[in-house]
């Protein structure tokens, strides 16, 4: 076990009072010491920041002015701070499993040509439940998701194993390896910023891989109005389409262009129903 790798922590916080004491309260209970935690704030208007700097007063906060978004939001708080060895971003609305982090540097130091990893992720309000184990991208199809998502934990989701991309959620990698692929691409709007920079990593020849061992839970969509709303369902089909027009070329665009727009109506579709009877 490494333990003499320095580690940011950068938690990404948007009017998240709601959430983001159990976040930190749970950061500050984890095994490997050698981190720093950075809250980076989006221009939050609910008194998070007073709430954070009063009650956690050796987490260092940046105040951005304005909400920036996910992307630049996160590459603000990496520039402002000196590098660490290792960086990881993580969601205001995730609860660490106390080990989380030696899983994720153990994994990264032990080959380095993997260049991004990110733990198992549950629901928090099913503790047993997965949301990621893993992720899945082809491009041509418009098809990303989430390996084992709304299924039971189980042996099959317990195998550390390369993955098509680390999610935003929770991605841990070395400050350098970031700095040098450009960090986040703040073009887009939300989401599918972290797909790209996995899809990056593997043009540059690196690997993603999922660590089963580390641990978080996740309340998921906590700040876009909750897994099913049409916001978050808008924002997505935003990021898809630059992924896809940035990764693929331009005669595949054509040819994937159909297949996504069945997918885009299907996923509205049962946005909407699920919408209407929650």
């Amino acid at each position: 076990i490494i333990m003499n790798k320095s580690i940011n922590i950068f938690v990404l916080n948007w009017n998240g009072l709601g959430v983001i004491d159990e976040c930190l309260s749970s950061l500050k209970k984890i095994s490997y010491h050698n981190t720093k935690i950075i809250l980076i704030d989006n221009g939050s208007e609910d008194n998070s920041v007073t709430f954070i700097s009063k009650k956690y007063p050796k987490v260092k906060v940046l105040e951005l002015k304005q909400n920036f978004g996910f992307a630049e939001g996160n590459n603000m708080g990496f520039k402002s701070i000196d590098k660490a060895d290792y960086s990881i971003f993580i969601n205001n609305d995730t609860i660490v499993d106390s080990g989380f982090v030696e899983p994720l540097i153990n994994t990264l130091e032990a080959d380095k040509k993997i260049m991004q990893v990110s733990p198992k992720i549950f629901y928090n309000h099913q503790k047993d439940t997965i949301w990621y184990a893993g992720g899945k991208v082809n491009l041509s199809f418009g098809y990303i998701r989430h390996r084992g998502i709304r299924k039971k934990d189980s042996q099959i989701f317990s195998i550390p194993s390369e993955t098509d991309y680390a999610t935003g959620c929770c991605i841990c990698m070395r400050s350098n390896d970031f700095d040098e692929i450009g960090r986040f691409d703040n073009s887009f709007p939300m989401y599918c910023e972290d797909v790209d920079l996995s899809l990056r990593f593997k043009d540059f020849g690196g690997k993603v891989y999922y660590v089963p061992d580390s641990k978080i839970w996740h309340k998921v969509s906590f700040s876009i109005g909750g897994e099913f709303s049409i916001n978050k369902w808008k924002r997505k089909v935003l990021g898809k389409l630059k992924l896809i027009i940035k990764h693929l070329n331009p005669l595949m665009v054509l040819l994937a262009f159909p297949l996504l727009i069945l997918f885009i109506i299907i996923e509205l579709t049962l946005n909407l129903f699920i919408h209407r009877f929650r």
